[in-house]
Order: structure tokens, then sequence, then C-alpha cells
């Protein structure tokens, strides 16, 4: 099968755009603009080759599409292996053609063979729910306990944004302020043991709809990059996302994360967004590829947010034994 190339990540954002107009709640939480974007080009050259994908059209538009990885075992930046012993699914579906989804499972079946399989679809979804049902998915209670590693997402009016307020004699920079090395030196300072790289981080300033000056960062006294995120704005939806975002482990509990991403939504503002759909979840420490499911008691949407997304994330295990969560984390 061919690469997931630039043409094809296109229409899958295509896709994303229209859902997003439609039925925001039926987005998959992987399967935004931004979020394609962003996995598509960082780990294009290390996890290409485990990719795998198909697209489905009606009337000559892209209606659904399936992007899987296989199992994998690669090296990470400090030298230890990262292995992934499960596929992993991400899919979205337009609307009107929900029915898709089970052509993507029969798809994903035969691709995936004899490896546990996951998937995660949205809590609103429940024509979606009822689909991967029958083809012997089931709610994945470890991950989604509230012990367990959930995202769920609020949408957030850009209205009344505070103020962003930093340390004394720290700064805010964007990429266009700095070289590509000490862009990619900010985020594997955020993200231990993150395989980024510079050419990597080339793919992604090459893919739309990345931005240079709403690639922020912050600046400490001293020099270090101590904060960085990518703000993804969709002109057409005037959808603003995060997708990284990151803090140094020497500068954390300062408050410069909240700081970074109130500066990001002005500037997304200012550039046409009115809304951003941000993430919430159980754990500050890096999300997994995957987004678990909400705590209903720990997730509540901020001031002047909407919960529009809640993920519920299913197991189809293979081999009969007790699911373990991967342990991979393909944010890094």
């Amino acid at each position: 099968m061919a690469n997931l190339g630039p043409t094809e990540l296109e229409l899958m954002q295509g896709l994303a755009r229209e859902v997003t107009a439609l039925r925001p709640e039926l987005l998959n939480g992987d399967a935004t603009v931004g979020e394609l974007a962003w996995v598509w080009a960082k780990d294009f050259d290390a996890l290409n080759r485990f990719w795998r994908h198909r697209m489905w059209f009606a009337d000559g538009r892209l209606a659904a599409w399936g992007w899987l990885c296989l199992p994998y075992r690669l090296p990470r930046g400090d030298g230890t292996m990262l292995e992934v012993e499960t596929a992993n699914l991400v899919w979205q579906a337009h609307p009107d053609r929900a029915v898709l989804l089970g052509e993507i499972l029969d798809w994903y079946d035969g691709v995936a063979g004899t490896v546990d399989r996951l998937l995660t679809v949205q809590s609103a979804d429940v024509e979606a729910q009822t689909i991967v049902g029958a083809h012997g998915y089931a709610f994945d209670t470890q991950a989604g306990s509230d012990e367990g590693s959930w995202v769920q997402f609020n949408m957030r009016e850009l209205t009344d944004v505070p103020d962003p307020a930093l340390p004394e004699g720290f700064r805010f920079l964007n990429a266009n302020d700095v070289s590509v090395a000490d862009a990619v030196q900010a985020h594997r300072d955020a993200w231990h043991a993150s395989r980024f790289t510079e050419a990597a981080f080339e793919r992604v300033q090459r893919t739309w709809p990345y931005r240079g000056d709403l690639h922020v960062l912050i600046a400490a006294p001293d020099g270090t990059l101590a904060a960085t995120a990518i703000v993804w704005l969709d002109e057409a939806t005037q959808t603003a996302e995060f997708e990284p975002v990151g803090t140094h482990r020497d500068f954390r509990r300062r408050g410069l994360g909240t700081a970074l991403q109130l500066h990001g939504m002005h500037l997304a503002k200012a550039a046409g967004a009115s809304r951003l759909p941000r993430r919430a979840g159980a754990s500050s420490r890096p999300r997994h590829v995957l987004p678990r499911r909400l705590s209903p008691d720990q997730s509540r949407p901020a001031a002047g947010e909407a919960s529009v997304m809640k993920l519920i994330r299913l197991v189809r295990p293979i081999s009969g034994e007790r699911w373990r969560l991967p342990c991979s984390n393909s944010r890094i």
C-alpha cells in the first residue's frame, strides 16, 4: 500500500473540518486538523513503515477513513526501547456515512491479523458504540477508571480570555525567533526521552496549518526555552487547538504552561479563531496516543467552557489475556 502522504493527510483534515462544522461532538480526538498534522509530521520518518490506511469515498468526496499503526519496537531518545504490542486505529466517518465504521473495522481486522486491537469512540456517538460492540470491542475498564489516564475535550469560546502572567525575567517568543535546533531542544526538554528530531520538526513546519508565529515558547532569564506549544488554527471553522504543550522539567509548577496557553489563545483570537477545544485529563504526565474516557467528578469544564467530547477507549483482545496498557507515548 502507498504511503500515507501529504495528499491523503489533506483529505483527512478536510473531513475533520466538515465534521467540526456539522457535528463537533462526533469528531474523534485523534482526528482533528491539528492532531492529524502533528502526529503525521513528527512520526512519519520513524513510524511510516508501520502505518496502514484506507479511504472510503461517496459521490466523489471522502466519506470515511481508517489509519492504523501496527505493533513496533523503536529506540527512544535516551537509548531505551519503546515497544508497542497492540494495533492502534484512528478513524473518522462523515456524520451522514456513520455505517461505514463497520467497513473500517472489517478492514482493521484483516490488516491487524492476530494482535490485540485498540480504537476510541466519542461517548456521544451512540451509533459508533453500537457498531464497535457488534464487532467484539469492549470498554477498557483499566484505562477508563479514575486511576487510569483519560481525556475529555472541553470547548472554550475565546471571549474574556485572561491576560497571561509570567514570573519576573521570563518572556514570550515564537518559533520564528529561535533556530530549528533550539525549538527541537525545547520539545525534548519537555518530553523526557523524546525521539523528536530536526528533520521531524522541519516536516511539521511544512505541514498545514502550521504557523511559526503560533508556535509559542517561553524563555527563562538565562535564555533556556522553558515551555513550548503549537497552536493549530483552522480559519475556515475559526477553531484553534494546542498540540503539543510541554514545560521543561526544571521549570515546572511555576504557572508557565497556563501562561503559555493563555498567550496562545490571545494570538489565536487575533488571527481569527473564536473557539478552542481544550484537553482535560486525569493525569499531569504526558498523554498517551489514545485518549481515555472522562472521570465525571474530576473533569468539569472550567469557566467559559462546555464539554463536547468525552472519549471512550475500547479493546478487542485476540490473545484472550487480560488487557495491558501499552508502554508507548506517541506524543514524543
